[in-house]
């Protein structure tokens, strides 16, 4: 009897597919189809890209990118993880670069926002698969107990609470979040 192999989709092959009408990442090759977050999902989501985002555009540092912008993080089978907000310097890609598709390079940090239906699990394993791809700083909120977990290649996560403060890899190093600020406006 013949067998039917599955056929494993690139990262450029995912990248190039019609949009299907609902949100989805590639993981080792196989699409995943997500749920659509909730409203405080992207409360969050805007407060950090604004808070971020406004140090790095008045400090001219780089690109900051929401709405999932998808970040290679394996090859053979590929996988393509949508951060809710990166950040990439310029030295990774430059002011001008016209990146058609996914960047070569991973970017220097991640933030993820923690749903009520995520499983810490499957949240680590992303995680991970961040840092192996380079990225230097990965950063979990959860707003339902008002903590930032921040995971960096050489140490586990490190849980912050409301009065402790963000801290960055560089070329941030100079830039901080109180984590309360991230749950109280």
């Amino acid at each position: 009897m013949a067998t039917i192999e599955e056929i494993l989709l690139t990262a450029e092959q995912y990248g190039e597919l019609p949009d299907p009408g609902y949100p989805t990442e590639l993981v080792r090759g196989r699409i995943v189809r997500m749920n659509v977050p909730y409203f405080e999902h992207g409360k969050y989501c805007g407060r950090i890209d604004r808070t971020f985002g406004r140090y790095v555009d008045d400090h001219d540092l780089g690109h900051v990118l929401t709405n999932d912008s998808g970040v290679i993080t394996e090859r053979g089978p590929d996988t393509v993880r949508g951060p809710d907000v990166s950040f990439y310097s310029y030295s990774r890609v430059p002011k001008d670069a016209k990146v058609r598709g996914y960047p070569a390079v991973a970017p220097e940090v991640v933030f993820e926002v923690r749903s009520p239906y995520d499983r810490w699990s499957k949240l680590l394993e992303k995680v991970s698969e961040y840092l192996n791809a380079g990225v230097l700083a990965v950063y979990v909120v959860d707003p339902q107990v008002e903590t930032v977990t921040m995971f960096d290649a050489d140490q586990p996560g490190q849980t912050l609470h409301a009065d402790d403060e963000l801290t960055f890899p560089e070329p941030l190093s100079q830039f901080r979040i109180p984590i309360g600020s991230l749950f109280h406006w």
